[in-house]
């Protein structure tokens, strides 16, 4: 299986995950940025950001739980830098949702997957294929933690037979050499370019373990996003002064409902409440970790039963003094 694509490791804390993804050598790209007036980073510094190469981040799913949902697409957001796209998590709809952003699919250079439940992962390798099937031409780098290296062979091998036709038919190129897997196994620096630097830090989500947490510093912003977490203080300190924590919620009085509708509602709960956060315990995170945005997202319920957007912002002001911003699908912050 090896043959299907170029496999990474990435399971060192430290300068040992780091990258330089460019076509040209380090001093060369100091040199265009200076001549183009691009504020560049080194480690956390920042300076002064020209409009290419300022950060957005999209909300693509803000639904929690695997079940589809009427008003919400799947786990998934991306962080655009310049015309650079990073996706993180890849629940059912991504490539669909990339598309309603407004983004090309050929803009996708890394995608970072926070755990592998199916709400976050679920469509990992169909943004791959899809994206190849429109525009993509060059390598993509995907993190996440094991067996992503597995999953990603078997993912090609799965699809093997329209990959091979397309390629022939069409005239694209392989798929499989345009993807390289590293797997995640503890904290520290993932990934370093000239655009961001991804920091993980492993949070509590059981029964998965590792599950992380990351943070992108660019010249512009830095960005949290907690992934599925119970409250942790490895995240508190992953996000420590962040202009902005993406944070999964549970509004706890609206749990009864949601679990009545299931046949495995005990156990749901038992799940729910040792591998989620409450608004309450979000707001005093954010606070801990003194944030200047926190963005709730992973919304649970995110169907049914409804939840007015007042009612997650009065559960959460009393703890937390800072700007709250209610997820919804395509919001830009």
């Amino acid at each position: 299986m090896a043959s299907f694509f170029a496999l990474g490791q990435c399971n060192n804390a430290g300068m040992n995950g780091q990258r330089l993804k460019s076509g040209m050598g380090r001093r060369q790209f100091l040199a265009a940025g200076a001549a183009a007036g691009v504020g560049m980073m080194t480690g956390l510094a920042q300076t002064a950001v020209s409009p290419r190469a300022r950060t957005r981040l999209i909300l693509l799913g803000t639904g929690g739980g695997p079940t589809p949902k009427k008003g919400r697409s799947a786990s998934a957001q991306v962080i655009v830098v310049g015309g650079d796209s990073y996706v993180v998590d890849c629940g059912n709809g991504v490539a669909r949702q990339m598309v309603a952003a407004g983004l090309k699919l050929g803009s996708i250079r890394d995608v970072f997957l926070t755990h592998h439940h199916s709400d976050h992962n679920a469509d990992y390798g169909n943004l791959l294929l899809l994206a190849w099937a429109t525009d993509l031409a060059h390598r993509v780098d995907t993190y996440g933690p094991p067996p992503l290296k597995r999953m990603t062979e078997l993912f090609l091998e799965m699809n093997d037979v329209d990959i091979r036709t397309r390629a022939v038919d069409e005239g694209r190129p392989p798929l499989a050499p345009l993807i390289r897997a590293h797997e995640v196994t503890q904290a520290g620096v993932v990934m370093q370019d000239e655009n961001v630097k991804v920091t993980a830090a492993v949070v509590r989500h059981p029964p998965l373990d590792p599950a992380f947490a990351y943070r992108f510093d660019t010249a512009g912003r830095s960005i949290v996003i907690s992934g599925d977490t119970a409250p942790s203080e490895n995240l508190v300190k992953l996000a420590q002064g962040a202009d902005v924590l993406v944070h999964e919620v549970m509004y706890l009085p609206a749990i009864e409902k949601l679990i009545a509708t299931e046949p495995n509602a005990v156990r749901l709960k038992e799940h729910l409440l040792a591998s989620h956060t409450t608004t309450e315990q979000v707001g005093k995170i954010a606070t801990e970790a003194k944030v200047k945005t926190l963005v709730l997202s992973h919304l649970v319920p995110g169907g049914y039963p409804f939840v007015e957007d007042k009612v997650w912002l009065e559960s959460v002001r009393p703890y937390f003094a800072g700007e709250i911003v209610v997820g919804r699908d395509l919001l830009e912050i």
